[in-house]
This record gives structure tokens, C-alpha cells and sequence, in this order.
């Protein structure tokens, strides 16, 4: 997955399934080494759906909360003390998403998103890149962090993007 267009000296790879986000399910997130590192604990409510994301000795590093009867689609999500919104932008062929981040800086989600190939940014910057063409396994594809101190938040909205843009009907 070493792809040369960052500045960030360290990063960091995960692998994570597509359907990840099946209600009710859970999933283990691997890193490059093939460990599992996060689970992603699917919940079911009535009036929202409900992830957490936890580190392999079970501690809540982040919630990501969909409301099920909403008007647009958001996601909010609780990670490391940022809480953001993830929106849908309405605009434009290709999807594109936007990440309010409270008390820090925006991020924007583009590139093709139901294919996994896409790019998370930050002030123009790329922080993290999701590809399937880094593995050749089936039904996976890899997320690339270039700024660690984020990875909880970037994991989360990893999947709130992937809840927002596939039909778990």
C-alpha cells in the first residue's frame, strides 16, 4: 500500500470488508500485519442505528450513530474527543461527503465510494486514502492513514461513509 503522494513520514494500513456495516454484525478491522486491531460492533435501535468502534481489549474508541427516520443523511460520530458530522454533499456525478469536525478542522470525502477509491482531506492535504486495489481478497479493501493521531475518527468515518452510501435494505 506505500503510495508516495503523502508528507507524513509515518502511517498506517488497515484492512476492513465491505458490508462492514450490516447492523448487528460485528467485524474485526486488521491492520497490514493481518491482526486485529478494531472491532466494529453493530447495534440495532428503533429509532437509530449504532456502531462502536472498540481496540482489540474491548475499549470504546469511537461511536458512530446513524438516525434511521432522518430527512438527510448524517452521521455522528464520537471519536479520541472529536465529534463530527458526516453529510452527504448533494452536489456533482461522484460522491462527496463532508465531515464536520467540532472544535477542529473539516475534512472532505471524494473519489468513487462505492468502489472503495477514494481520499479523506483536510485543508487540501490527503490524511487517509481507501483502495481496493491494494489487496486481491475479495469483498476487502484497505484504508491508509497518514496522520495516526487520527485513526479512530478516520476509521469511523470510513464507515459512516460506507453506511450512508450503500443500501443496507
Amino acid at each position: 500500500m506505500g503510495l508516495l503522494r503523502h508528507r507524513h513520514e509515518r502511517h498506517e494500513q488497515y484492512r476492513m470488508r465491505e458490508d462492514l456495516i450490516s447492523i448487528g454484525d460485528d467485524y474485526w478491522i486488521e491492520n497490514d500485519s493481518g491482526d486485529r486491531v478494531f472491532k466494529v460492533d453493530g447495534k440495532v435501535a428503533r429509532l437509530r442505528d449504532t456502531w462502536k468502534l472498540e481496540d482489540r481489549d474491548g475499549r470504546e474508541v469511537a461511536v458512530i450513530r446513524e438516525k434511521v427516520l432522518s430527512i438527510r443523511d448524517a452521521i455522528t460520530i464520537e471519536a479520541s474527543g472529536h465529534e463530527a458530522k458526516v453529510k452527504k454533499a448533494l452536489v456533482g456525478i461522484r460522491d462527496r461527503f463532508h465531515v464536520e469536525v467540532e472544535h477542529g478542522d473539516d475534512l472532505k470525502v471524494h473519489g468513487n465510494i462505492v468502489d472503495h477509491e477514494y481520499e479523506i482531506e483536510r485543508d487540501g492535504d490527503k490524511v487517509a486514502e481507501v483502495s481496493k486495489k491494494w489487496f486481491r481478497v475479495r469483498d476487502t479493501y484497505g484504508v491508509e492513514i497518514y496522520d495516526p493521531t487520527i485513526t479512530p475518527l478516520i476509521l469511523a468515518i470510513t464507515v459512516a461513509v460506507d453506511a450512508l452510501s450503500h443500501d443496507r435494505g
